[in-house]
């Protein structure tokens, strides 16, 4: 007969048995590294946000190669920003 405490609706349904105990671990094991993975990426910096300044000599060098600025120009300002 199936009475009210029948194996797989008995105390501990989910985590029960040999196998429910494995999946429970598993589970557990889960949850925890998610949180952990959660904090680590939430706590570091991202390398897309985190951009590197540019140089007022990169700065120059790609005026100059857009042809906003001549080689007279180029020189002249590069001069200036040499220390």
């Amino acid at each position: 007969m199936m009475g009210p405490n029948c194996w797989w609706w008995g105390p501990g349904y989910f985590f029960g048995g040999p196998w429910g105990m494995m999946m429970g671990l598993i589970f557990w094991i889960l949850i925890i590294y998610g949180i952990f993975y959660l904090i680590s990426h939430l706590a570091s910096p991202s390398s897309e946000i985190v951009r590197k300044e540019e140089t007022s000599i990169e700065i120059l060098k790609k005026r100059y190669a857009r042809g906003e600025i001549d080689a007279e120009e180029f020189a002249k300002r590069k001069r200036d920003l040499e220390p």
